[in-house]
């Protein structure tokens, strides 16, 4: 059975050590990225040492930050026996090798991430493979826009190197008084994992399930071939497990994994349905889909979004055409570099 949810700040985002549940605190920590605003790092008291789950990215202030919070608590950076990390995004992973530098920190993440991790070189920019997509996508403009962009300093030095260890699905990883269940969660990246406590009725999501926000597909330096199948199963394994309050990265914490889910399932069938009939429309492309369809909140046009949006939204539908095509609803060819999709039959 879940804990009650405990009481939470108006602004998700307010600095602060909030408590979640007996002996979990949720720190949220600022981000250089406007959209997102901050990304939750949660701090899980144990006798053997503070684990935390995530850990912000990689800058001085997000290092202020945590160690103001961990003061709250009575305890210190150096404190930190482990970080288990849901994914590789900087946002997720970079602080947690950052602080491993200073105090020898153990640093853990899903096993699924070696491929994008070991690939990853920063001469290359940091979209090579996304380039690559967004060509057979039909969008050249927007390929060469993204391949434009400058690697800068902070980039160029973020921590971007190996755990000491992996996480497997199915693993268990045992403290003193509570087990963590691992369970891989392809989808936003192919090592996503999650981290269940049963015992307290806690899931740690990640970026896997969101309040408010539907998460990226497949951003990453060696994405999957079939990012949206894998995250729509995902989301399928997560809900049938028994509810339990959702410990988001980014975002308040909620009373229930089932509810969120539910709604990123019917968002996506819906998504679906609307690429599907623009195809049925004419359109071909991934492109020429993105650009008949409405984004985000504010149902902006595809040329209305900065170039980093339009990137993911592209990408995003050539994802969902790709699931049409295992459903049977469409076919796809590919001529020239550029695939293109057509109702089946």
């Amino acid at each position: 059975m879940a804990e009650p949810l405990m009481e939470q700040p108006a602004d998700w985002t307010e600095p602060g050590a909030h408590p979640v549940a007996p002996g979990v605190h949720r720190v949220p920590l600022a981000l250089p990225i406007p959209s997102l605003h901050a990304v939750n790092v949660y701090v899980i008291e144990d006798p053997d040492g503070l684990v935390v789950v995530d850990s912000g990215w990689a800058m001085p202030d997000s290092r202020t930050a945590l160690k103001g919070a961990l003061r709250l608590l009575g305890h210190r950076l150096e404190d930190v026996a482990q970080f288990l990390v849901t994914h590789a995004h900087w946002d997720h992973y970079s602080q947690a090798l950052a602080l491993r530098e200073s105090f020898g920190t153990r640093v853990r993440i899903g096993r699924g991430e070696q491929p994008s991790l070991e690939a990853f070189d920063v001469a290359n920019g940091l979209h090579p493979r996304q380039v690559e997509l967004l060509r057979r996508c039909g969008a050249p403009g927007v390929a060469d826009r993204v391949a434009a962009f400058g690697v800068n300093a902070e980039e160029r030095t973020m921590p971007h190197t190996m755990p000491d260890a992996w996480l497997d699905d199915g693993e268990r990883v045992t403290l003193a008084r509570r087990g963590l269940d691992v369970f891989a969660t392809p989808g936003h990246t192919r090592g996503h994992i999650v981290l269940r406590d049963a015992g307290a009725g806690l899931l740690f999501a990640g970026d896997h399930v969101l309040p408010h926000i539907t998460p990226s597909i497949g951003l990453e330096t060696e994405p999957e071939p079939k990012p949206l199948r894998s995250y729509l199963e995902s989301l399928r394994i997560v809900r049938d497990m028994p509810d339990t309050l959702l410990l988001p990265a980014h975002g308040p914490v909620t009373p229930s994994v089932h509810i969120r889910v539910d709604e990123l399932i019917r968002h996506h069938e819906a998504r679906l349905d609307a690429a599907a009939g623009q195809v049925r429309s004419g359109r071909s492309t991934a492109f020429e889909v993105a650009r008949s369809m409405p984004w985000t909140r504010r149902q902006k046009k595809l040329d209305d979004l900065d170039v980093f949006s339009q990137m993911l939204a592209v990408l995003e539908i050539d994802a969902h055409l790709d699931v049409l095509v295992d459903q049977g609803l469409l076919e796809a060819t590919e001529t020239g570099g550029v695939r293109r999709y057509a109702l089946k039959g």
